[in-house]
């Protein structure tokens, strides 16, 4: 490995995983290398230009903790993460489709019965949300589990908040024998992802905004169906085509009506894809 310049050191560095045990793993190493090498070659990076692509990858990794993610998202912001989500979740016509997972899963949740305030105080307009859970074929999906998150009126995850100690606009609730829900939270109402930070910069830097449209997520389990991680997104929502994270799908967005009291309801039907047998 001796006298590597710009032309032969590419082959060198792929050589050199030659007895990677995990087949896989060599096949993603030898395309991470070639394509990092030629995206370098083809922009011509300067050391100056490396030198601050290490330094934004480090100031990552140092604003990220147990509460934010600034890699997930990165991920986001350069549409990698729903370009994985597309590639590996190719439903069925009929089945809801999924989208982002997003940084601000917790686990751990409370669990809540049918009907709760999964909201627990948190700051918005109260609203209902219900629907059912069922099978590609129509079948009901009796005591699906349904992880729920959202943000709260000021645009901000209960994660966000600095000295709050219990879970707010986020819990678990399972739906009933005949595969229906219903439980209470606020109105979603669009916020800006973490830009304070290295990802915001770039944002910036490159003119784009940092704004998501309204949107509830949800992560459905249930035996013999694949997990489903998806959002419902509030039609006439701001920014709806301009996604800071590329999440929105068409499928995924529906009417929260207001109703004469001034609360809203908002009504989702998800379809499950069945465990593929093996």
């Amino acid at each position: 490995m001796r006298n590597l310049n710009q032309d032969n050191i590419t082959q060198a560095v792929i050589a050199s995983f030659a007895n990677t045990a995990n087949p896989r793993l060599k096949t993603i190493m030898t395309s991470l290398v070639q394509h990092l090498h030629a995206f370098a070659r083809e922009v011509k990076l300067t050391e100056e230009e490396w030198f601050q692509g290490i330094d934004f990858v480090t100031r990552c990794g140092h604003i990220t903790d147990d509460k934010r993610q600034e890699f997930i998202l990165l991920s986001d912001v350069l549409g990698l993460s729903m370009l994985t989500v597309a590639m590996n979740n190719d439903k069925p016509e009929g089945c809801t489709e999924a989208t982002v997972f997003g940084p601000f899963h917790v686990e751990g949740a409370p669990h809540y019965e049918l009907g709760d305030d999964i909201a627990n105080g948190a700051k918005g307009t109260p609203c209902l949300v219900r629907g059912t859970v069922k099978g590609i074929n129509g079948e009901p999906v009796p005591g699906a589990v349904m992880d729920v998150w959202q943000s709260d009126d000021d645009g901000l995850y209960d994660v966000q908040h600095e000295g709050l100690d219990h879970a707010q606009s986020r819990g678990i609730v399972t739906a009933d024998a005949n595969g229906n829900y219903h439980f209470r939270s606020i109105v979603a109402v669009p916020y800006a992802i973490p830009h304070d930070g290295p990802v915001g910069q770039m944002l910036d830097a490159t003119g784009r905004h940092p704004w998501r449209p309204a949107h509830l997520h949800f992560m459905i389990k249930a035996p013999g169906y694949e997990t489903l991680i998806t959002h419902v997104f509030r039609d006439n929502s701001d920014y709806l085509d301009s996604d800071a994270v590329f999440g929105v799908r068409q499928s995924l967005v529906c009417d929260w009506v207001q109703q004469p009291d001034g609360t809203y309801l908002m009504e989702y039907d998800f379809v499950l894809n069945p465990v593929k047998a093996q």
